[in-house]
């Protein structure tokens, strides 16, 4: 779970080019950049959110190509938590008033910012397969494990099971909420109440798992 600590310190092209790619939810071009936002993302605002971990460019050919993170994917849900830059004026303090906003709606509707704004390719959503598709318990325990992987800074590391269920959002709550209890015997694995509630999102609460009469919201997996 990111905390406001947690956002670096953007410029306001740092940020635009966040917000850009996630409201993308893709790989961008330099080109398509410039098409999208008038911008291409160079230099050191480049070198900037490469170095943070927040971006991927891709520089083996022209126009280079940038991604959001993991990383990156955490700190612009949270960057409505922080002050806009002061240079930035009063475009981008709208913007800022547009990302809170919308943090609050899909907290509200319980979809994440990766299922809002992903690209449609067609693929037919897990949750319209027949129950034969559906994956096995173990299946879903790799799934789980894989996106703890993605999320975790390292073995160990807590998580909130909001993020998780981000990555299993097409895999049956049922199925992973049995899962997650189940993982609770392994002795890799811990998963607990977060003890100051008053911190709880919304969506930390809506992730949260029940086990022994008590909700859980956040995750570890040691080493293995």
């Amino acid at each position: 779970m990111t905390s406001p600590a947690d956002v670096p310190s953007l410029t306001p092209n740092q940020v635009n080019a966040l917000v850009v790619l996630m409201a993308e939810a893709r790989r961008l071009t330099n080109v398509e950049l410039r098409e999208l936002a008038g911008f291409a993302l160079t230099g050191k605002d480049n070198e900037k959110l490469v170095k943070l971990g927040l971006v991927e460019t891709d520089r083996t050919h022209r126009p280079f190509a940038h991604e959001l993170t993991d990383v990156g994917w955490r700190v612009v849900r949270q960057l409505h938590t922080t002050a806009p830059p002061k240079q930035g004026g009063s475009a981008t303090r709208s913007m800022f008033t547009v990302l809170s906003n919308l943090h609050r709606s899909l907290d509200r509707l319980r979809v994440s910012h990766g299922d809002f704004f992903k690209q449609n390719d067609g693929a037919t959503p897990a949750a319209t397969m027949p129950d034969s598709a559906a994956p096995a318990a173990g299946d879903v325990e790799t799934l789980v494990r894989a996106a703890y992987r993605d999320l975790a800074n390292a073995p160990g590391a807590w998580v909130g099971l909001a993020d998780v269920r981000d990555r299993l959002a097409n895999t049956d709550r049922t199925t992973v909420d049995a899962t997650l209890r189940a993982m609770v015997g392994r002795e890799d694995v811990r998963i607990i109440p977060v003890a100051n509630t008053k911190s709880l999102t919304a969506r930390d609460r809506a992730a949260a798992v029940r086990i022994g009469n008590e909700d859980n919201h956040a995750l570890a997996i040691g080493p293995a």
